[in-house]
């Protein structure tokens, strides 16, 4: 190599969402010169903050719940703005039930908000969950995942106190393999042990009696768990949807609690469970982990398409812009989906075949859609008093989440779909002109491939939708001056995500830990030399957390230190 050819930059980073500039920022931090190409006009990946209709702007990913503290302790977030995007107060329905005034639970003394906890965001506003019934008769979780619940019985609220706490034992048990390289089992590192002696240890704390509950359920379907130990449908309906949100599963689907353990082993703030409506929406997020980056000395370059990885003898030596530019570089991070890596930018030619043949087998084909709505006034939901703050879900029980899926597994939509559904502007009026509300949800279920085709089948499936809220909340048609409705196919093309998948590949057993993007390749390394994953197709999955792209910085420079 000439001193010509030399390369100007010791790290290019193919992908400015959450985990490329998590990625890029530590390897920075760590002295070395990084390079962020993003092929969009602005970085952030669906978790940016973007304007949908004239003075509207919303987030498509519009809940945090589990960006990791130690992401955020690693990066000084807090200094650069993304502890002022969760400490906003919000009002959190009253615990009294759906009738009584609102209350400020952020103002209140609570142990999950004392102090600095975790990376040090300090004191996080969580967003409460409102279990909508279709006949007025909410039931709401406040605090982190449940802390307080209010709208059910008594007994209701014991049983859940003891299987939340069951719930959160056992996500913390899941909660060291998620948030670590996944150990590699064929030659086991230090830190690999490291890793496996804190679970089995997590494991041992549980107990004889535990440790064989865990054992019995950590497989199970959400549905058998809640109807074991839970009465009240509207509760077993909002932890069925929270267990396959943004998975190709029913309730009743095998391993379909793996989904709610997953959730719950996420952190905000150091809190297990907890989820926030961010201040700014989710790209406040973002302009806090660019600043980082970008003070730690990365170079952006945004409108950048990647067409091509260089390979040479086997070892990634750069990238080929759409262009024609190409930029050496000693180490090449991609975290952009796995399947467009390996298959588009690299190639087959440079790959084993069998490897090949794995990573096309990924299932990555989204069953969730994304509705963005621009609102006249703030909707006026039947038995609240008034808009919340938070997470208000359409799942009024595990049967009507079941009979939701089904549809979708012969390529249809479902004419009564469940949905998560924000009102971002309620925590941050500048989303919206004044007066004028933002409505943010999440739609199950919604199949890539539509046997109809999307072109015909999405004005079918908004009707659906409209008629699934106007049930919960009588006139909202009438306020709507903008509707948008962004389809798994839509979402693969605005965000290049294959398949409009926003987990990069489904979170099932057989596609998680030492499995995740395929068997044998988990730990950020890939079969090229100098090549490294560090996206959400990567362990552990999906998420705004960012341990993807901490880990993979950390894979990378212990490498380098061998």
């Amino acid at each position: 190599m000439t001193s010509f050819d030399l390369p100007k930059w010791d790290a290019v980073v193919i992908g400015g969402g959450h985990n490329g500039l998590v990625c890029a920022a530590m390897l920075a931090r760590s002295g070395r010169k990084v390079l962020v190409l993003e092929a969009s006009p602005e970085i952030g990946g669906c978790a940016r903050t973007e304007e949908f209709f004239p003075g509207f702007r919303v987030s498509t990913a519009h809940v945090l719940n589990r960006l990791s503290a130690e992401v955020v302790k690693a990066l000084e977030l807090d200094e650069y703005g993304a502890g002022n995007a969760l400490h906003t107060p919000t009002p959190d329905p009253s615990p009294q039930g759906g009738g009584g005034p609102s209350r400020d639970f952020s103002a209140s003394p609570s142990p999950l908000r004392g102090g600095v906890r975790g990376g040090g965001i300090g004191a996080a506003t969580f967003a409460p969950s409102v279990a909508l019934s279709p006949d007025g008769d909410h039931l709401t979780l406040h605090g982190a995942y449940g802390e307080t619940l209010s709208g059910a019985s008594d007994a209701e609220q014991a049983a859940w106190r003891e299987l939340r706490a069951q719930l959160l034992r056992y996500a913390g048990v899941l909660k060291p393999l998620l948030s670590r390289r996944p150990p590699d089992l064929g030659d086991l590192s230090l830190g690999d042990k490291f890793s496996l002696s804190g679970t089995a240890l997590a494991l041992k704390r549980l107990g004889r009696e535990d440790m064989r509950d865990f054992l019995r359920v950590l497989l199970m379907n959400v549905a058998d768990l809640t109807d074991e130990q839970l009465a009240d449908d509207r509760l077993k309906g909002l932890l069925a949807f929270d267990a396959v949100l943004g998975a190709h599963l029913g309730p009743r689907s095998p391993t379909s609690l793996l989904g709610l353990y997953y959730r719950l082993a996420g952190e905000i703030d150091g809190v297990a469970g907890a989820q926030a409506v961010p201040h700014g929406g989710m790209g406040a997020i973002i302009a806090a982990i660019r600043t980082a980056a970008e003070r730690a000395g990365v170079n952006i370059r945004v409108g950048q398409s990647v067409s091509r990885i260089t390979v040479e003898a086997g070892r990634a030596t750069g990238v080929v812009l759409a262009d024609g530019e190409e930029i050496r570089a000693r180490t090449v991070i991609s975290a952009i989906n796995p399947a467009t890596t390996f298959l588009d930018l690299v190639g087959a030619r440079e790959l084993d075949t069998g490897f090949v043949r794995k990573v096309k087998n990924i299932r990555m084909k989204g069953d969730a859609a994304k509705l963005h709505l621009a609102l006249d006034r703030p909707p006026q939901f039947s038995g609240l008093e008034a808009a919340q703050v938070g997470r208000l879900v359409i799942a009024p029980s595990t049967n009507h989440v079941e009979r939701a899926f089904n549809p979708s597994k012969y390529g249809e939509f479902s004419p009564e779909p469940v949905m998560e559904i924000t009102l971002p502007s309620l925590a941050d009026p500048s989303l919206a002109p004044d007066g004028a509300c933002v409505l943010s949800a999440v739609v199950q279920y919604a199949p890539y491939a539509l046997r109809e085709g999307w072109e015909t089948g999405k004005p079918k499936f908004l009707a659906a939708i409209m008629a699934q809220l106007e049930a919960y909340a009588p006139g909202i048609g009438k306020l709507v001056r903008h509707a948008e409705l962004l389809t798994p196919a839509d979402i693969e093309t605005r965000y290049r995500m294959p398949g409009g998948h926003w987990h990069h590949g489904e979170l099932q057993a057989d596609q998680m830990l030492v499995s995740r993007p395929v068997a044998g390749w988990s730990g950020y390394d890939t079969p090229i030399d100098g090549l490294f994953l560090a996206g959400a197709g990567s362990h552990p999955g999906g998420g705004v957390s960012g341990l993807p792209g901490l880990n993979a910085a950390r894979r990378m420079m212990e490498r380098r230190d061998r």
